[in-house]
């Protein structure tokens, strides 16, 4: 009969203590890289499987924590969250979590759905994305003192909650420098309509950078619903209007409709759009990529910062985005 494989077996095969793979168990972001790695390889080796049953009785945690699917819209922009629940569950489960995922449609049918989900499983968290102005799902769960983090600002309130973002003025402003050192000036924007936290920092970004450069952005801006018939039709209406020479677009579904806008214009119009997804690589779409591995990786960093409860929110995430050169600019 097989020796019953416990945390001692994982330690001795680890050359670390009992504690240091408890540790790694239930609190891997306290273990240093080198370490925790090791222990896991011991894990993979042996074939341990801790109880979790009495992990949850002795830690008081499920190690379940739940995220929103988004609906399917154009199959461009999903991918982004894809993306991001991807490298989520890859880092949730090496810091010893499951990921439970959900859909809802809108905000009033998530919230519904969080107190579901409260009253079925023992859930320790939430992960949040696409945060915006008066979030009424981030105040339900402070009110009930629900630990979560978002993926995306608290536009109102940058000190409200833990979050991790990415810095779209950051990007947008990269993407104008670059077509303003390719020699442009009348460099337009595709963006999303006036209230959109993260549709107004990206316009931002570009508005500035042309300020900056004593460039007037006067009506080089029009603002539409996310997807490629939008982005053409208003990339139609620009050209006509002022005939710009590039545009940076908040999306990469407004950048493809862009495209087939400018199709057979001579000479072309540098298209740059925003989100660095797949279909932008497969056409050759210039575009401003974010981290998301990254976004997920420090989601659930501060996730496990929020639950050891050490009574400090934990400070939030900027990250800085890329811009991926392509043949459209």
């Amino acid at each position: 009969m097989a020796e019953k494989v416990t945390i001692a077996t994982v330690a001795r095969h680890a050359r670390v203590s009992r504690q240091t793979v408890s540790n790694v168990l239930n609190s891997p972001h306290i273990v240093r890289q080198e370490t925790r790695q090791r222990v896991q390889d011991a894990i993979n080796a042996l074939g341990y499987r801790a109880n979790q049953a009495a992990r949850q009785m002795r830690t008081g945690r499920s190690r379940l924590i739940a995220a929103r699917i988004e609906p399917t819209r154009d199959g461009i922009n999903g991918s982004v969250l894809d993306r991001f629940l991807h490298g989520l569950t890859e880092t949730a489960d090496a810091a010893g979590y499951r990921v439970l995922l959900y859909t809802a449609t809108d905000h009033d049918r998530e919230i519904a759905t969080y107190d579901d989900l409260l009253g079925t499983y023992e859930l320790d968290a939430f992960v949040l994305v696409g945060t915006t102005h008066g979030d009424p799902r981030t105040a339900w769960l402070a009110d009930r003192n629900v630990p979560f983090v978002t993926f995306g600002r608290p536009w109102d309130a940058l000190d409200a909650h833990p979050w991790v973002d990415v810095d779209g003025a950051a990007g947008t402003a990269r993407a104008t420098r670059h077509l303003l050192d390719a020699g442009h000036r009348r460099i337009a924007f595709l963006g999303w309509p006036v209230g959109s936290g993260v549709g107004d920092d990206r316009r931002a970004g570009w508005q500035d950078t042309l300020r900056a450069a004593d460039v007037d952005p006067t009506g080089l801006h029009r603002e539409t619903e996310d997807g490629i018939a939008e982005g053409e039709r208003l990339m139609r209406d620009l050209l006509d209007a002022v005939a710009p020479t590039a545009v940076v677009c908040a999306s990469d579904s407004l950048a493809l409709g862009a495209l087939q806008a400018i199709r057979g214009i001579d000479p072309p119009v540098s298209v740059i759009g925003f989100d660095d997804t797949p279909v932008a690589a497969a056409v050759g779409l210039t575009s401003v990529s974010q981290p998301l591995g990254e976004a997920a990786a420090r989601c659930v960093d501060l996730l496990t910062g929020v639950l050891d409860d050490d009574h400090q929110t934990p400070a939030p995430v900027l990250l800085q985005p890329a811009l991926a050169l392509r043949h459209t600019a």
